[in-house]
């Protein structure tokens, strides 16, 4: 998908040229405050420099035509430079677009009537709530949830990933995306979104610019450069009537120029690239934002709450030992063990039969093909087989097995001890009653999830794991990962419980889920990420989905929504203390002839002051391209705390602002002394 966004965007570069013109239409330039009034300046100087009789004894006796087509001239790039910005933002955002609407496209589906029987119809005539059936081979119509049977299919056109992906029902893993393809297998679904609003709609309406709306800090933000763009505006409208109480003359081209100048105009002239290029960067990581708002606020996130299962652990638990009980032998209880999960067909059931067979166990065929299954109920808490001469073969937790009145030995029951001690599940093996032996199911920690735990860390994030399994596997996991926090044998209330708990100390939470139990938690949270292998529920209580389904991705979302914070706060200290030198190289010029005290100020020592004014208007025009790429692809984030991040960035952005100002103007000054009469 990117690599098809990137062959668009050389085309939409030159849109972003033509687009940019746009922007000087008056209700467009009205959107922007401070690039307003610096477009309300331009035509005021047009007007001033090509019908100066306008204007009569307002421009003084020193009027200089060339001295005001140069400031008009400067102030149309100033605004071109602005409108260029936001369009390069928005061309990206449609290289996006683009390349996403390829995947979009009418297709052939077959719909299952009320009577069973399949008609084959548009997959725009399809609604919610319409039952199809998916066959090997076809592409996927529509988005849809698996109601029987079971699917492979191949999503690496929408999500990237390159493995085939087993959907089924009964499970987490019965959603299905629009667009992708049956590999194998034939199942009826259930339509989840109706034509127009399925998951790749969402993904092309979030990167188009008309539904990216300002985030609250960008409002807090735009309303503070309001408030200083109209205090400089009395500012300089009240030094006209001051000259002249004080009988001085004040150019009203320089005024215009000052107002420009002290106008935090490069941070106003890239805000809207930076919101919009957020949102880009958003659906590079494959993940559905429902708003801006939820982007920006992983950014401000301080407590993450991580279920166990499928986010810090891989999620199926597999066999990685079997003990025998005292005075079996190691060659039977291979044998039980192989018989018990022999017709199990779960994760674990395969795992101790592969974990038997590597040990040695062999069992014939004929004697597993006519086994009797026995399926695991909430109420047994057991399954296993039967063979056809009455031997019954389970397993199943030590609770289940001492109610049916299994009676453990010591020896086993120490063995179970020390496995839940390290996170372990035991389960105890049994033949007619009497136990054989144990084995030891294991969650695979998912490799390098203990490094991201410590990058949120160094973020600031606190966080919490929840879990349904027992204390001692919780204690044990939670001890390897780093975790801050954890609540064993958590039921969907409890999630909630500490979700609201932790709003309540004013913390933004943010939560990852998948199951129709997440879906109260991940609605309840400040940010929701939903797994899009998961429920409809959960996906529709989120605000975020993963189409990778991959719950650490949230980690990603928050170093994002961080980015996007940083980027915002880096450009704007970087255009307040650009506007800081400007001080030095445009007051002097204007007013040390009245003021000579003001001369102290010109330590850049630009003479005449025409070309001190000149030469600041050019550098406040050109740093707005200069620093694009860096609105674009956002100021560079690193994993630590706020104090160090601050620190940093008032060094890289503060300072090379001061210091890029001081030694741009002096360079523009001495470039066009070199030509100026």
């Amino acid at each position: 998908m990117l690599s098809e966004a990137k062959m668009h965007a050389r085309k939409y570069r030159r849109d972003a040229i033509a687009g940019s013109f746009i922007g000087f239409l008056p209700q467009k330039a009205f959107r922007n405050p401070v690039m307003f009034v610096v477009y309300l300046s331009t035509i005021l100087m047009a007007l001033m420099t090509f019908i100066p009789s306008l204007f009569k004894g307002t421009l003084g006796s020193d009027y200089n035509f060339y001295f005001y087509l140069y400031i008009t001239i400067i102030l149309f790039f100033t605004l071109w430079f602005a409108n260029f910005s936001e369009s390069l933002a928005d061309a990206q955002g449609k290289a996006n677009a683009e390349s996403l609407k390829g995947l979009r496209s009418e297709t052939e589906a077959r719909k299952v009537s009320a009577d069973g029987s399949v008609v084959k119809v548009n997959s725009g005539e399809l609604r919610k709530g319409d039952i199809i059936l998916l066959k090997e081979g076809e592409t996927v119509p529509i988005d849809c949830q698996l109601v029987e049977g079971a699917v492979v299919l191949n999503e690496s056109m929408m999500t990237g990933e390159s493995e085939p992906q087993v959907k089924e029902t009964g499970g987490d893993k019965d959603s299905a995306l629009g667009g992708t393809i049956v590999l194998s297998g034939e199942a009826k679904a259930r339509v989840s979104n109706d034509p127009g609003r399925t998951f790749l709609d969402q993904m092309i309406n979030l990167v188009e610019s008309a539904n990216r709306q300002k985030t609250q800090n960008e409002i807090a933000l735009t309303q503070l450069l309001i408030a200083l763009s109209m205090a400089l505006i009395v500012v300089i409208a009240t030094l006209i009537p001051a000259s002249q109480f004080f009988k001085f003359a004040v150019d009203t081209g320089a005024l215009i120029a000052l107002l420009i100048c002290l106008l935090p105009t490069t941070i106003g002239a890239l805000l809207p690239s930076i919101r919009i290029a957020g949102v880009n960067r958003v659906v590079r990581y494959n993940v559905i934002a429902k708003s801006g708002k939820a982007v920006e606020t992983a950014g401000d996130l301080d407590v993450l709450i991580l279920d166990k299962t499928g986010t810090i652990t891989i999620g199926n638990r597999v066999a990685t030992k079997i003990v025998p009980s005292p005075g079996k032998t190691e060659k039977d209880v291979l044998e039980t063990a192989y018989l018990s999960s022999a017709l199990d067909t779960t994760p674990e059931g395969v795992s101790t039969m592969k974990l038997a067979h590597a040990r040695g166990a062999r069992v014939d065929k004929q004697v597993i093909s006519e086994l009797k299954g026995v399926r695991f109920t909430a109420e047994t808490r057991m399954s296993g087989s039967d063979t056809p001469d009455g031997t019954r073969i389970r397993k199943g937790s030590a609770d289940a097995m001492e109610k049916a009145g299994v009676v453990i030995p010591p020896a086993l029951r120490r063995e179970m001890h020390d496995a839940s001690m390290e996170g372990s599940t035991p389960l105890l093996l049994a033949k007619n009653g009497e136990v054989e032996g144990l084995i030891i199911l294991q969650d695979i920690i998912k490799p390098g999830i203990d490094a991201r735990i410590a990058e949120l860390k160094n973020m600031g994030i606190r966080t919490i794991m929840v879990t349904g399994d027992n204390f001692l596997t919780a204690q044990s996991i939670a001890k390897k990962v780093g975790v801050d926090e954890f609540r064993a044998e958590a039921t969907p209330r409890d999630k909630m419980e500490i979700i609201v708990r932790e709003q309540s100390k004013n913390h933004l939470i943010a939560m990852t889920g998948d199951g129709s139990n997440d879906a109260p938690a991940l609605a309840q949270a400040d940010v929701g990420l939903a797994m899009n292998s998961g429920t409809a529920v959960a996906k529709d209580a989120a605000n975020m989905v993963d189409l990778d389904s991959d719950p650490t991705k949230l980690i990603e979302v928050v170093a994002l929504g961080k980015q996007l914070l940083i980027t915002r706060g880096a450009l704007t200290t970087f255009s307040i203390t650009n506007d800081v030198a400007k001080y030095f190289a445009i007051i002097p010029a204007i007013f040390s002839a009245f003021l000579p005290a003001l001369g102290a100020l010109n330590i850049l020592h630009i003479e005449p002051p025409s070309l001190a004014v000149l030469s600041t208007l050019i550098f406040n025009a050109i740093i707005i391209p200069i620093l694009i790429p860096v609105s674009m692809r956002g100021a560079r984030f690193q994993a630590t705390d706020a104090p160090t991040l601050l620190r940093r960035n008032m060094i890289i952005y503060g300072l090379g602002g001061l210091i890029s100002a001081f030694v741009g103007i002096k360079l523009l000054a001495m470039l066009l002394g070199l030509f100026y009469v």
